[in-house]
């Protein structure tokens, strides 16, 4: 860290440094990977077809642009806040405060979400119990998890994403052998590839519009900045977990994706059935629906506990930056933001009892919500580093900039994200009144403490 840190950075410290790169790498993948790409809908693959393959290694170029110009901004100056605080400096307050508020509402929502499917896979087992029990429950358990040594944390989320690495890495050894028919059954082959209209079925626009849907697989990358301002060694562990993470995550879901249009034609994708339970299926492994609600059941909770970490981390870097009442930057012995774990735990609850008691309604909305909030995100982000950079001219981050923006704008013409750029408007102009609300209610308190 530097020796004389910005008073942005300086208002953060305080947390405790427990995370190596391992664990920072381990909690980014847990909330990177969720329960999307196990249960698999096929929205992504009927718009692309086989040519998703491409999609998702235009995404990996993104990411990994974002990865470099966010670790060399964390590496000079790691705090929770991340992105958000270095929006601040190098942008404007407006940015900062845009950048966090976006990034908690947006992770507020995915937890819900992820704790109301969580309950919906416990029905499985308990069809007697009650949906909200099991929000509930899970609610309590991870603002506790949450609320301990942030180490210990990081521990537990790293048992919880093995399950998700071991299940992929099941699933692609299983389709391997199923391509080339070492299971005893006649070899799929790579015929599916091309013999369904085509390896480009939608031509060039379809692997950009995969694009559209291959971008919200990656957002979980920008997690490591996040974690900076709780690592062991910044300086070292951050590019290390970063390069590990986009690497990781670029590998999990191309291979992934190939696997999944090479087994099944890509235009049966997306009938309700997960492929990794149509792989098992195909094995004639019993039990494989049991077996995948475990999976995506940890999936789950690996996600919903990676993104509360992220949520009551942006709700502290609110409270000091003076955009939030003071008392949520308070931290506890153990060096957890917890005032600030439990206010975000209430918007939590309040995004998963919409979800379950408005699932349609909701469910459009809120990834609506939480997909600009991510493109708005990342955005910033690469023009952050642009403005960090000054006057040099990083040309992958002004790359990246020019790619999501366009990513961005393209959900207007993409089935079922149209609601990204329709909630994007009235978000902006809700961030813009709290902006300056949220500056009044900072100068009554400087006022009345002088």
């Amino acid at each position: 860290m530097l020796a004389d840190p910005p008073p942005a950075v300086r208002n953060e410290q305080g947390l405790s440094r427990q995370l190596s790169s391992a664990k920072q790498m381990m909690m980014a993948l847990g909330g990177a990977i969720g329960t999307g790409m196990f249960l698999a809908s096929g929205l992504a693959v009927n718009v692309a077809g086989p040519a998703l393959i491409v999609s998702y290694v235009i995404v990996a170029g993104i990411a990994t642009l974002l990865g470099r110009a966010l670790s060399e901004m964390a590496v000079a100056h790691p705090t929770a806040g991340a992105f958000g605080v270095y929006a601040e400096m190098y942008v404007s307050p407006f940015a900062g405060y845009a950048v966090r508020v976006s990034y908690w509402l947006m992770e507020v929502l995915a937890t819900g979400g992820q704790l109301v499917a969580a309950s919906i896979y416990m029905g499985l087992w308990f069809p007697g119990v009650p949906s909200a029990v099991w929000v509930l429950a899970f609610a309590v358990v991870l603002i506790y998890l949450n609320s301990r040594e942030v180490g210990r944390l990081g521990a537990i989320e790293s048992w919880l994403v093995m399950i998700k690495v071991v299940a992929v890495a099941l699933f692609v050894g299983l389709g391997v052998l199923l391509l080339f028919g070492a299971t005893g059954e006649p070899a799929i082959g790579l015929s599916n590839l091309t013999s369904h209209r085509g390896f480009l079925p939608f031509g060039g626009g379809g692997i950009w519009f995969g694009c559209c849907f291959a971008i919200y697989s990656f957002i979980g990358v920008e997690i490591v900045g996040v974690t900076s301002g709780e690592a062991s060694d910044p300086a070292r562990t951050i590019p290390r977990a970063m390069r590990r993470l986009v690497l990781g995550l670029s590998v999990i879901y191309i291979a992934t994706i190939a696997l999944l249009t090479a087994l099944t034609p890509w235009d049966q994708l997306g009938a309700g059935e997960s492929p990794f339970v149509t792989v098992l299926g195909k094995l004639g492994i019993p039990a494989a629906a049991g077996v995948m609600n475990f999976v995506v059941l940890s999936a789950a909770l690996s996600s919903a506990n990676a993104n509360l970490y992220l949520i009551s981390r942006t709700m502290f870097s609110l409270a000091r930056a003076g955009f939030a009442p003071s008392e949520l930057g308070a931290i506890t012995r153990h060096g957890a933001p917890v005032n600030a774990l439990l206010v975000s735990g209430v918007g939590l609850g309040a995004a998963a009892l919409v979800s379950a008691i408005w699932p349609k309604v909701a469910y459009v909305l809120f990834f609506g919500v939480a997909l600009f909030g991510a493109l708005f995100v990342w955005l910033m982000i690469f023009l952050t580093h642009i403005a960090f950079r000054r006057p040099a001219r990083p040309l992958g981050s002004y790359a990246g900039a020019l790619l999501i923006a366009g990513i961005l704008v393209s959900t207007w013409w993409v089935p079922g994200l149209r609601s990204t750029l329709l909630a994007g408007g009235p978000w902006l102009a809700l961030l813009t009144v709290g902006y300056y609300v949220s500056l009044k209610r900072r100068s009554r308190a400087t006022g009345a403490s002088s």
